[in-house]
């Protein structure tokens, strides 16, 4: 049997990672899948994990090239008859070329970004490189692999119905285990004390998640924390936006969901102004988005601001 441990560079994955260590799991492989859109500090504490744990860590990376391929094909012998502008057709067949970013790469093909409720991302970037790069051809030199999951119940609803062994849809032989199920956050960085690794620094810079940057799913105050820290990342995105809007049938797309921080109609012309930018402006409102939020203080870069406590 083929142990195979997915870590993030999150605290519970880390957790998952020091288990299957302590556990002395025989016959393991630890894998990260970098989506491309991650802070450079999880880059960093990943590789912290392989040097303070002396464990191989396999990164792995979703391939979109022959999909893109395909979908300028598409674009050629398609969206002309849809009435699309052959201007537009023209950019998109001029920008639709692979970037080497997964995430990039996902959305300019996808036309979109994802959003909580087409949360495409995990599957495409995560789940789908390491079931076809690590999970099938382990499957072909063992009977079964065991695929290590550092999810807890009291996460979401939809993973308060996990249960702590069940079959991978994809592929027979794939069996689920996710050990630390009933684990409380307080158990996960207990874990981590007790084995004297240290947690994802961004944990301490107002980040409630980490990985993604920003995540589709950051809250409103984790939104507002990272324009303020990190406006590189926004500006990233900004910049994202205008390529995919550009890349896009429809002509806009933004990172978030417009409708919920802007009443204007989204537009190539306008997305710069009304995209991740206007969002983060809206992170900085009271509730109903209307006003600044006058008592909620913004904590400075330098400042620690943690919602699990973990400022001394």
């Amino acid at each position: 049997m083929k142990n195979i441990v997915s870590i993030s560079g999150g605290k519970d994955s880390t957790a998952l990672l020091l288990l299957a260590l302590e556990r002395e799991t025989p016959n393991m492989e630890v894998v990260f899948a970098d989506t491309g859109h991650e802070h450079a500090q999880t880059y960093d504490y990943v590789r912290y994990l392989e040097e303070a744990l002396n464990v191989p860590i396999r990164w792995v990376r979703a391939d979109f090239r022959m999909r893109i391929a395909n979908k300028r094909e598409f674009i050629v012998k398609q969206w002309a008859k849809d009435g699309v502008p052959q201007s537009h057709i023209d950019r998109a067949l001029q920008l639709l070329v692979p970037t080497g970013n997964p995430f990039l790469d996902l959305c300019m093909l996808s036309g979109r970004f994802p959003s909580t409720k087409a949360r495409f991302c995990t599957m495409e970037l995560k789940h789908a490189p390491i079931t076809q790069k690590v999970m099938a051809p382990a499957l072909r030199q063992n009977r079964m692999v065991l695929s290590w999951q550092g999810v807890r119940r009291e996460e979401s609803l939809a993973r308060a119905k996990l249960y702590d062994f069940d079959l991978d849809g994809d592929l027979p032989g794939i069996v689920n285990y996710r050990p630390i199920l009933r684990w409380t956050v307080e158990d996960v960085f207990a874990f981590h004390r007790r084995h004297g690794i240290k947690h994802n620094p961004l944990y301490e810079q107002g980040m409630g998640r980490v990985g993604c940057m920003p995540c589709i799913h950051a809250r409103k105050d984790e939104l507002r924390e990272i324009g303020t820290r990190f406006p590189e990342e926004i500006a990233r995105v900004a910049q994202w936006e205008k390529l995919v809007s550009q890349t896009s049938k429809q002509g806009a797309s933004t990172f978030r969901t417009a409708s919920s921080y802007t009443d204007q109609d989204i537009t190539l012309e306008n997305v710069e102004a009304q995209g991740i930018w206007q969002a983060v402006e809206w992170a900085k409102t009271s509730r109903g988005g209307k006003q600044y939020d006058l008592i909620t203080s913004v904590q400075e870069p330098t400042q620690c601001s943690s919602i699990y406590g973990l400022c001394e």
